[in-house]
């Protein structure tokens, strides 16, 4: 299969979404991005990696980086984690509070901002609010030391994370955030700040195409992790749009409200994508119907 003659007609199909939804406006930095961009890019488990359009610029992966701040805690903590924090899917917005309250405090799951930030709280709980553990895992997964937090989308995030402070003194008050509340949310934005390429992001989640190894052949995870990891994913990484993500594209994925969307078949390759205009449910449109696409052209799928 041509891979990189598959991407280009994807792009082409996909021109007409491109700029269709809207950007995430509550973050500044993010409102100022241009809806007109669009990446993609393919890493498979060998290492050949295709990339189209503007799959080489940096941009914030917001919750993708939910991912890797997971695998650090269930590396920290092992399966004490899952006692305060779920893993079911959510069915209801990311930053929910209401859903919170009706659960008794116990997050849905960790891909939503409820349970990210208990997922945070306990990797502050091992390393202290001044240690990099899931930078310092990007970094061994993709063998390069340069990728870092934007400052300005950090500072950005931790002024307007109003509805995230809320929830974390809520998961405070139920007892199942342990730490600082301001703390943890601090920790939290800047993590999602992280900046990343299409072609970075998929060198980044290799470990979760070859059972926890990293593009340079180090273990970061084990394969019992990357499993589970996997599976999160699938079930509840593209917020309360699983179901339709799972008919459409038939891969574990994580999305983030910064338009980028890294997707995983296991044992063959990564997909990643980015296209800043999101859909009701905080999905890249573009990016969804590249995912789409990619998976109807090559046949490839968990399912």
């Amino acid at each position: 299969m041509d891979t990189g003659s598959v991407l280009s007609t994807i792009a082409a199909e996909v021109q007409p979404l491109v700029g269709q939804g809207a950007v995430a406006s509550y973050i500044p930095p993010l409102a100022a991005i241009d809806p007109a961009r669009f990446g993609l890019a393919v890493r498979a488990t060998d290492g050949a990696e295709h990339a189209v359009g503007d799959a080489t610029e940096r941009f914030s992966i917001q919750s993708i980086a939910k991912v890797l701040s997971l695998a650090v805690a269930m590396d920290l903590e092992g399966d004490t984690l899952w006692a305060r924090v779920g893993r079911e899917p959510s069915g209801t917005a990311f930053n929910s509070l209401v859903q919170l309250e009706a659960d008794g405090g116990v997050p849905r799951n960790p891909m939503i901002n409820a349970g990210a930030l208990v997922v945070m709280d306990a990797v502050l709980a091992h390393t202290g609010p001044d240690a990099t553990p899931v930078l310092d895992l990007v970094r061994a997964a993709t063998d390069d030391a340069t990728l870092t937090v934007d400052g300005a989308v950090a500072e950005a995030e931790i002024a307007t994370a109003h509805r995230t402070r809320a929830l974390a003194h809520y998961l405070k008050a139920f007892g199942t955030l342990r730490g600082d509340p301001d703390t943890v949310v601090e920790a939290y934005c800047r993590l999602c700040a992280l900046s990343m390429s299409c072609v970075e992001l998929c060198r980044a989640f290799t470990f979760l195409a070859t059972g926890g190894h990293a593009p340079s052949g180090q273990q970061v995870i084990s394969t019992r992790q990357a499993k589970r990891l996997n599976a999160i994913m699938l079930t509840c990484g593209v917020y309360d749009e699983a179901g339709d993500f799972a008919y459409r594209v038939g891969l574990p994925a994580k999305s983030g409200v910064g338009g980028g969307i890294v997707a995983v078949m296991p044992g063959e390759f990564v997909a990643a994508t980015w296209s800043p205009g999101l859909g009701p449910r905080g999905n890249s449109v573009a990016g969804t119907m590249a995912l789409e696409l990619l998976t109807t052209y090559t046949g490839r799928s968990v399912f």
